[in-house]
């Protein structure tokens, strides 16, 4: 077969002894040929790896006697783009590896773009944080701008859209990044902790404290602390917080020492802070303490561009988990997403996509994978004009979001002046200062 395949031209590369996935140099027009008869299950199961970990596309030929090996047939059903029984002709062989190598070729053209959805990722030290739109970057300059500064800062957002990586970022890109970051939830600790974990507490202070207790403030001393849901901390304990911001000392409970700590306070809440010191249920002077400066993070149905990204971000981080048939999304999965509103933002994704990894059956998850009933989707009409005004959005914020928001690439890749980039993103609301 080997010298075969090199007579009708082909540059092979005879893997008969054991090798691992690292040995194998893929090129631009790549295939592999696997001869299944006389195949031990040890070189089955050794197969099997080298096909999962290189990625490439795969014919097997086999015997008739091996079309009754349930080990074999599970290889070729779920991990060969084809196969051919012996006898059979060459021609036959080098046909079904000319389109294997078209296919190979085309994987690794949409694995490296520009064509590729790219996962625009804020810098490194912004976590996850993913997006490519004008929403996602505007959270990320403001992120970079409050960093800058030791001012407290008040993230809102709703459930799941990511305040806690926002919290992360903005101490990674601060000057406090070599210190400790502590995060603690005001909601999730009954009222009588609070205090204590958040001051500390002497030795005998109230029944079973037994030791002392440094305080998350003083624990995060030189770092940052974040406040998750300070909206639910109690309003007695708001001014002990409040005294903190003034004083920079804690004192802890029972003790009678004030201890300095220069540690940045960052909160977060779901609630409308504003209306709550309306209603008194937080501190007017708390609110303006905590408030100085203040990021939104956007809620997922804002910017719906970016679900096809972060679908596929989520996907590849947790690939891990998936059976190994499984390759990605079907159009009409994308789609459902595109429409589906997402009450729990981006958490409510990540949990979708990866319970849909684990428990689909066909090589792309489909809608009822995701658990997404189509009777829910919003229904609306829309006109051929707001179609393509949907699709021309969606098209230029890619480009951008490819070429790192600059419009003299985008306008080359799109083959149009910069004055069409210009004008376009006037006539679709897109900010342009893009830097």
């Amino acid at each position: 077969m080997e010298q075969d395949l090199k007579r009708l031209g082909w540059d092979v590369d005879n893997l008969a002894t054991p090798v691992s996935a690292g040995d194998i140099k893929p090129h631009a027009c790549f295939a592999g040929v696997v001869y299944f008869p006389g195949l031990s299950q040890e070189d089955l199961r050794h197969v099997e790896t080298l096909i999962i970990a290189t990625g490439i596309p795969i014919v097997g030929v086999v015997s008739p006697e091996c079309l009754h090996n349930d080990e074999v047939r599970n290889v070729i059903a779920n991990l060969c783009c084809g196969f051919l029984v012996e006898p059979h002709e060459l021609e036959e062989l080098d046909s079904l590896l000319r389109h294997a190598a078209r296919l190979g070729k085309l994987q690794q053209e949409v694995a490296a773009g520009p064509r590729n959805v790219d996962v625009a990722e804020a810098s490194p030290g912004e976590y996850e944080m993913v997006g490519s739109t004008p929403a996602m970057w505007n959270l990320f300059k403001t992120i970079r701008k409050v960093a800058a500064v030791d001012a407290s800062v008040c993230i809102s957002g709703e459930s799941g859209t990511g305040k806690e990586l926002t919290a992360q970022a903005i101490h990674e890109r601060s000057p406090r990044a070599a210190q400790p970051f502590h995060a603690i939830n005001c909601g999730a600790l009954p009222d009588h902790l609070v205090q204590s974990e958040l001051f500390g507490h002497e030795k005998g202070a109230f029944t079973g404290a037994v030791q002392r207790k440094i305080g998350r403030i003083e624990v995060a001393d030189g770092g940052t602390l974040f406040l998750d849901e300070i909206g639910d901390l109690p309003f007695e304990l708001q001014v002990n917080l409040l005294r903190f911001l003034e004083t920079r000392c804690v004192q802890r409970v029972g003790g009678l020492e004030e201890i300095p700590v220069d540690v940045r306070i960052l909160a977060a809440t779901h609630v409308d802070l504003e209306k709550a010191v309306a209603e008194q249920r937080f501190r007017e002077d708390l609110y303006h303490r905590l408030n100085v400066l203040q990021v939104k993070v956007p809620p997922l149905r804002e910017h719906p561009e970016d679900i096809e990204i972060l679908a596929r971000y989520f996907f590849k981080r947790f690939s891990h988990e998936k059976p190994d048939q499984l390759k990605g999304f079907s159009s009409e999965a994308l789609l459902v997403m595109r429409l589906y509103r997402w009450p729990g933002n981006v958490r409510e994704l990540i949990n979708r996509v990866r319970r849909a990894m684990v428990m689909c059956d066909n090589r792309l998850i489909r809608p009822d994978d995701l658990g997404i009933e189509r009777r829910n989707l919003p229904r609306c009409s829309m006109t051929l004009e707001q179609a393509r005004d949907i699709a021309e959005r969606d098209i230029l914020l890619s480009a951008l979001g490819r070429n790192h928001n600059q419009v003299q690439p985008a306008s080359k890749e799109l083959g149009v002046s910069r004055v069409t980039i210009y004008r376009l993103l006037e006539k679709h609301g897109i900010p342009r200062d893009l830097s």
